[in-house]
């Protein structure tokens, strides 16, 4: 079965703490019970999440849907955004399998990027590592004022704001990554065939800005 790997790259840094992070983790929670009903996305969709504030951890390996269990997070230290890269880089090598002359790989891996705030490590080099691996589409996330959309459109030109990082804005956001997944999902299992960019994706909500 050729898998549809989601990579979820959530800022948990000081910033995130109280309402911001409490959204998120509900976010996700709905999310997977929503991805749940879908019945492309439950063959298909594998999703992992790696948090960065310090450090950047993968707390949560890829993990089909039905398994997926989320750990508490909680919002402290700085925003390691080099560091999250390079961990997403090293995992879609080690994790997504690739295809060979006996059998299909997995799909290109979906990435999906939030933070409020600006990269307190190297992250020039973190992109430049992310890079260099292939992904069906990155989008990125600046949530609130906080957040450089400059550094964030040089990981992808995918990248969208949210005026606010409240608990609404933040619930928008998650929404319309439960529909780019089901989409994404519903189109390799039918057609066989990836989405390549935000153009082929649902619109986003009104509270969700494009980045030109």
């Amino acid at each position: 079965m050729r898998r549809l790997p989601v990579y979820l790259l959530l800022d948990t840094s000081g910033s995130m703490s109280g309402e911001p992070i409490e959204a998120v983790k509900n976010g996700v929670q709905v999310m997977i019970s929503l991805l749940r009903q879908n019945p492309q996305a439950i063959e298909t969709a594998f999703l992992s999440v790696i948090t960065f504030d310090s450090v950047a951890q993968q707390i949560i390996p890829l993990t089909d849907l039905a398994s997926f269990q989320m750990v508490d997070i909680r919002a402290t230290g700085t925003t390691a955004l080099g560091e999250a890269l390079k961990l997403v880089s090293t995992k879609i090598d080690t994790e997504v399998a690739k295809t060979t002359t006996e059998q299909k790989g997995d799909w290109k891996p979906l990435v999906f990027i939030m933070t409020d705030g600006i990269p307190t490590d190297d992250w020039q080099s973190g992109v430049a590592e992310f890079k260099k691996r292939k992904t069906s589409f990155t989008v990125a996330c600046a949530a609130g004022s906080g957040a450089d959309t400059s550094i964030l459109k040089q990981i992808t030109n995918d990248v969208v704001s949210l005026d606010n990082a409240d608990s609404a804005s933040i619930a928008k956001f998650f929404q319309w990554v439960t529909a780019s997944i089901g989409v994404s999902s519903t189109k390799v299992e039918d057609g066989g065939k990836e989405i390549s960019g935000i153009n082929e994706l649902p619109p986003p909500p009104a509270e969700l800005n494009i980045v030109v």
